[in-house]
């Protein structure tokens, strides 16, 4: 039977959060899955992100504009990100319209192994206490543990 590691909460500063695990995959597999956006509802532990209507490229550089349909409450609506930081096999990061930045770093620390970490990083939103406010913080600390889960969970075979 197939075990993971467990997620780890990660200090990143003041208004972020920030989690990683241990995933058996080297990181430029890590890198192709989450470097394009119309792979990214395949590691959504959140449920927000749809796998229709992405528009963008299937490689991220930085710069580059996308779009990914998203759900909440039942109500679907698509968000328009731009790549904001992309170096190969390293780190992805992209930044939403309002201001906060996801970003995921991969560290090799041994042969297929990766320590991956998700960055929900708000200090650069336009109104950072309105996501203290309405527990998005937390929110988003939930989704992130859930998707570092699965992404271990879908390599664990290789334990």
């Amino acid at each position: 039977m197939a075990t993971t590691t467990p997620v780890k909460k990660e200090d990143a500063g003041p208004h972020t959060v920030s989690r990683s695990v241990q995933v058996s995959a080297p990181a430029a597999e890590i890198f192709a899955l989450l470097v394009d956006p119309h792979r990214h509802h395949e590691v959504d532990g959140s449920g927000t992100v749809r796998d229709a209507e992405v528009k963008g490229p299937h490689r991220l550089s930085a710069g580059d504009k996308f779009t990914v349909g998203m759900k909440q409450f039942g109500v679907p609506y698509p968000i328009t990100s731009t790549a904001t930081a992309v170096e190969d096999d390293h780190l992805v990061e992209w930044q939403h319209p309002l201001g906060h930045r996801w970003r995921w770093e991969l560290a090799a620390v041994g042969p297929g192994v990766t320590k991956v970490t998700e960055t929900f990083d708000y200090s650069t939103a336009k109104l950072p206490i309105v996501i203290e406010l309405t527990g998005y913080h937390k929110k988003n600390a939930q989704g992130i543990e859930s998707t570092l889960s699965g992404l271990a969970a879908r390599f664990a075979d290789r334990l």
